[in-house]
């Protein structure tokens, strides 16, 4: 069975830091195919749409984010351990939202977590 499970979201004040983990674990991620999987990171705030927010490709060096966590969110991954990582330094409330993980082993995002609540207060 395939399962990604995020963890590490919480309540912060506005300024403050939070470290999100996704675990990856399943036939699916087995041995070394985790390291093959584009993941990513996707929010969703209370009455708003999933938003992308960063994606790391296979070898680490290349990310993306999006313009609105820019320079404050970092993502990273540890493929011997099946494990991707979002900081998330400089948090504002607007980054109050449920925060998935995602892995892309075709050409889209194909195996989803089930949340962490992230929530910033002013």
């Amino acid at each position: 069975q395939v399962q990604l499970v995020e963890s590490g979201g919480g309540l912060v004040q506005a300024g403050g830091s939070l470290r999100l983990s996704c675990a990856a674990s399943g036939r699916t991620f087995s041995g070394r195919t985790f390291s093959n999987y584009i993941m990513g990171w996707f929010r969703q705030a209370p009455g708003k749409e999933r938003e992308f927010v960063a994606a790391i490709r296979r070898n680490s060096l290349s990310t993306s984010y999006a313009d609105s966590v820019k320079g404050r969110f970092t993502i990273s991954r540890d493929n011997p351990k099946n494990t991707m990582y979002l900081q998330m330094n400089s948090l504002k409330p607007e980054d109050t939202a449920v925060y998935y993980c995602a892995a892309q082993t075709r050409d889209y995002y194909d195996y989803w977590g089930q949340g962490t609540q992230v929530t910033v207060s002013s």
